[in-house]
């Protein structure tokens, strides 16, 4: 449900490209929700919000995407976003369930030898949302920022800048 406005933009398109100043609104609006997400992720004590709010911070590269005319690739983050979202709150209640419902990752330590097959899929799935290749992620992510490289417009810069610094910390927050 979270994604729901980036599938609508998506699939009404030629609505939302008869209004461009709107489209262009469309994109700087995701820009600043993926800067603001990912810097609240940084400060987050808790395990399910830093995924939550990382989870905001990709809809904000979906939006970016949609709001340079780029729907195909907001389209392919929102698919490859749902699988390596899945596996991580999928490993992070294996994690919480293991610690007995504690959900503060200061107190999450050492757990590699405990859960040595959780561990696996969650540097996966961390890895994919960061943008590693040969991950999903990096070739959603990746096309977006190169999409807005080719709108060479300031506006198209400042998307790539904006995105870049996301995708720094995306690493930060998730590593």
């Amino acid at each position: 449900m979270v994604t729901a406005g980036v599938y609508l933009i998506c699939r009404t398109h030629p609505v939302f490209e008869a209004a461009p100043r709107v489209q262009h609104l469309a994109a700087i609006l995701g820009l600043i929700t993926l800067l603001v997400a990912g810097l609240v992720a940084l400060v987050q004590w808790d395990i399910k919000r830093v995924i939550a709010y990382s989870t905001m911070s990709q809809i904000g590269y979906m939006f970016v995407a949609a709001g340079i005319g780029a729907y195909g690739f907001a389209m392919f983050h929102l698919v490859t976003h749902a699988f390596f979202k899945a596996l991580l709150f999928l490993a992070a209640g294996l994690v919480i369930h293991h610690l007995n419902g504690e959900q503060d990752i200061r107190k999450m330590g050492g757990l590699r030898t405990a859960m040595p097959f959780t561990h696996a899929v969650f540097l996966i799935g961390t890895l994919a949302l960061v943008g590693i290749p040969p991950l999903a992620g990096f070739w959603s992510k990746d096309a977006i920022l190169a999409a807005t490289l080719a709108d060479d417009s300031v506006l198209g810069w400042l998307l790539l800048a904006g995105g870049l610094l996301g995708a720094f910390l995306t690493g930060v927050y998730s590593l």
